[in-house]
């Protein structure tokens, strides 16, 4: 069964850093995507950040570039999500999701078959 468990969000004041992971079992694919997410409440939610185990190609909203690195490690099957210079406007709930059988990044939720149970990330002084 494919699990997805996000970790790391939390408080933290304007300009400060979080580390957000995700770790994934339960499927044993070498072509997926592995995406994260964000809503804010009475917001959409938008796709934030995604990276490709096929060639490792990223994607980013154009609102975190430069402040947000994501990376995985496949030994530990987790996907991390590094977010510095944080805003009042990142605070949402974050999921990380997975596209499987193509590994080609896509911002739309849509495309993702599986979601993490999401976390909690506020940005506030």
């Amino acid at each position: 069964q494919v699990q997805l468990v996000e970790s790391g969000g939390g408080l933290v004041q304007p300009g400060g850093s979080l580390r957000l992971s995700c770790a994934a079992s339960g499927f044993t694919l070498d072509t997926y995507a592995i995406g994260w997410f964000r809503q804010a409440p009475g917001k959409e939610r938008e796709g934030v950040s995604c990276i490709s185990n096929s060639d490792g190609r990223i994607y980013y909203v154009d609102s975190v570039k430069g402040r947000f690195t994501i990376s995985r490690d496949n030994a530990k099957n987790t996907v991390y999500l590094q977010m510095n210079s944080l805003k009042p406007e990142d605070t949402a709930v974050y999921y990380c999701a997975l596209r499987m059988y193509d590994s080609r990044c896509a911002a739309a939720s849509l495309y993702y078959a599986y979601w993490g149970q999401g976390t909690q990330v506020t940005v506030s002084s």
